[in-house]
């Protein structure tokens, strides 16, 4: 009878400590991970006829947030080739969470009509290697 608690004890044990191996094993590369889930970001603002900053870069294949906000109406913020199109609201922030996949340049639209100056509304993101 100790015989078998005392082996069940041990089998306990190795199984415990096999387990904690492997949690530390699976843990690991989460760690990396939670840094890679705190992406850089950027804030820009709209208003009529021009985003702040009006050019911005990032890395190709680097998260980021894009903290949107506007300052007199609601705009558009589109980019077909970076995935994005989303409504800035009046008053609101809004996050755009973007990862791109390819280095270059690339403009970003208002795509709601804002007034005569809408068609010049622009913004260049450069995406570097």
């Amino acid at each position: 009878m100790k015989t078998t608690i005392f082996k069940n004890k041990i089998v306990n044990t190795f199984l415990l400590a096999g387990a904690c191996g492997i949690a530390i094993a699976v843990l690991s590369p989460k760690v990396n991970l939670a840094r890679a889930d705190n992406p850089k970001v950027i804030e820009i603002t709209a208003k009529k006829f021009e985003f702040t900053p009006s050019e911005i870069t990032i890395k190709k294949g680097e998260p980021v947030i894009l903290r949107l906000t506007s300052s007199d109406r609601v705009h558009g913020f589109m980019s077909k080739p970076l995935k994005i199109d989303t409504d800035i609201p009046d008053d609101t922030t809004k996050d755009v969470a973007v990862t791109p996949d390819t280095a270059g340049s690339f403009t970003v639209i208002c795509d709601h009509y804002c007034g005569t100056g809408h068609g010049n509304m622009k913004m260049k993101v450069t995406v570097v290697e």
